[in-house]
């Protein structure tokens, strides 16, 4: 471990002799004496006597509908978003779902510590116009519900979690419903082993992973899946099976699966998916050594900028060693093309990956859609002829990698003692909404807020606007434990604010701090904030449509 940490201390600093940039300076900075004042969820009810706590162990956070739905230890409480807050912010309803007492002594009786057997909701999702769609890990015997949006009440009976909820809170989970269908990632076994992505409800066969192939999933830890054109694509990193003779490799990876997959035939991939493709993220310092940050910490929604569609993404050094950070931004047409590139295989298991020869490839192409134009012979995955079938579940992996955009990181945090683990963007800023202003949450309760600079028609360069330090101890500590890591942010720019969440509390943020330029012109057109301005009655405000 040390020696890793040396490795990567010399190697930054070999790229900084060679012009490697430093980490650039926010133009203001809002320590915690300041960000205090800003009002907090801590879990309770309004007009009760609030001076006692309970630890929230807060899982997620999400708006829907002008409301804030906060998933925690059994209990999802509400929160009105258009609600003007002083210094505490209180739910406005709470469901209850704890486990039965039978889950919790099976829990316990398998060796589970108390805290871990409760039900850790980590699966929240808007179903349709009023239904939501929640599972928890239920003392390690995950389990689904629905309920209604409004009031929260439970609707049906509960169906089983397996594969679509994990079994332990620590471990990451993906979800999301598409065409009514529900496509999740997670692990299906109370030890963890059995990785899976998965679709499951609506008129959809269930199709999953193959079952304990780690050419296909090796220790995936899931941070993302979007919903773009014909396919959903899931992002996350893995150990590198193409590595395996250095150890255990981490990489970033993105992987898709058609949505009209209907599995394979009753010979090959059986309820299996036939369209899984999988291809490493390229997110490195470019040189005569590329520098990689292989650590894939979070990845925003499909954002479109400036005519182009977007994800962005964190990255960081791996734990064991110095900590680092970088933003790359990928174009889901370059996303799109590596999946049309060349395989990877390996011949025997002590052979090394090589790019698997293109005149070899089966037609029709492994990876393909039924019913696209270069597969419309096949309208539907199953009638796909059994060397197509075969093929994909033994050549998963693409070999060239996803390029960042610019071949090179957006941005730059390495000279600090924490990573960045979550990044939120809004593409329409400023009362004209055209800027694109980023937003970077680190595991030490501190915020980083850029503007997102075009330059030559894309984002390759960015303005470092603020650093915020928001965790409140004195709000959000139990019993003087203090975790800052931010474990999710969502904005909400009709209420002017950023929503960030700890294990603990939920701090709303303003998106900008105007007020602290005052009545000084030249302070307020100097901080860049799209989000400011200069107002007739001579003060640094808030601007929103129309403010001249």
């Amino acid at each position: 471990m040390r020696s890793e940490a040396l490795l990567l201390y010399f190697t930054l600093l070999q790229i900084a002799g060679a012009g490697f940039p430093e980490d650039s300076e926010p133009i203001s900075i809002s320590h915690g004496n300041y960000t205090k004042q800003y009002p907090a969820f801590v879990g309770h009810k309004p007009g009760r006597n609030n001076t006692q706590r309970h630890k929230l162990d807060i899982q997620l956070i999400m708006i829907m509908n002008r409301t804030l739905y906060i998933a925690a230890r059994d209990h999802i409480y509400t929160v009105d978003t258009d609600t003007a807050n002083s210094d505490e912010i209180f739910f406005s309803k709470k469901m209850t779902w704890k486990s039965r007492q039978a889950d919790v002594d099976t829990c316990r009786m398998k060796g589970k510590h108390k805290d871990e057997c409760h039900n850790f909701i980590k699966v929240l999702l808007q179903q349709n116009d009023d239904t939501l769609f929640v599972c928890g890990t239920n003392a390690f015997n995950p389990s689904c519900r629905t309920y209604k949006m409004d009031t929260l009440e439970a609707l049906g009976e509960e169906i089983s979690g397996m594969a679509r909820c994990p079994y332990d809170a620590k471990h990451a989970n993906v979800a999301l419903f598409a065409d009514g269908k529900l496509y999740s990632a997670t692990v299906t076994d109370f030890l963890a082993i059995d990785a899976v992505i998965y679709r499951s409800l609506g008129d959809s066969p269930t199709l999953r992973t193959v079952k304990h192939d780690s050419k296909w999933l090796k220790e995936p830890y899931f941070v993302q899946a979007v919903d773009y054109g014909d396919f959903i694509y899931f992002f996350f990193r893995e150990i590198a099976m193409e590595y395996n003779t250095m150890g255990k490799v981490v990489f970033p990876r993105v992987a898709r699966v058609c949505k009209n997959d209907r599995g394979g035939s009753p010979r090959v991939l059986e309820k299996q998916w036939t369209s899984f493709l999988k291809s490493r993220l390229n997110c490195s310092i470019p040189g005569d050594s590329h520098f990689y940050f292989n650590i894939l910490q979070a990845v925003t929604d499909v954002i479109h900028i400036n005519g182009r569609d977007v994800v962005m993404a964190t990255f960081s050094t791996p734990y064991n060693s110095i900590p680092g950070s970088a933003v790359c931004a990928y174009d889901m047409a370059e996303v799109a093309n590596t999946f049309t590139g060349r395989f990877k295989e390996q011949k025997s298991p002590d052979s090394t990956w090589t790019p698997f020869p293109e005149e070899k490839v089966p037609k029709p192409r492994p990876g393909n859609c039924a019913g696209t134009p270069s597969m419309e012979r096949y309208k539907v995955s199953n009638e796909f002829p059994d060397d197509t079938l075969n093929f994909i579940k033994m050549h998963p992996l693409m070999d060239e990698a996803v390029p960042s955009i610019a071949n090179r990181p957006w941005f730059l945090k390495t000279m600090v003692r924490y990573r960045l683990t979550r990044i939120v963007v809004d593409s329409e800023a400023g009362p004209n909404k055209n800027h694109t202003v980023v937003f970077l949450g680190s595991e030490k309760g501190i915020i980083l807020k850029f503007l997102a600079k075009m330059n030559n028609g894309f984002l390759n360069d960015s303005l470092f606007l603020e650093e915020l330090n928001v965790y409140n101890p004195d709000k959000c500590s139990i019993d003087g434990v203090e975790d800052k890591r931010i474990i999710g942010m969502q904005i909400d720019s009709k209420s002017h604010a950023l929503w960030v969440a700890f294990t603990s509390c939920v701090v709303k943020v303003p998106l900008s701090r105007c007020e602290r330029h005052g009545r000084c012109k030249k302070s307020c057109i100097a901080s860049r904030d799209p989000y400011c301005g200069w107002v007739s009655e001579g003060a640094c405000r808030q601007v929103v449509g129309n403010t001249k």
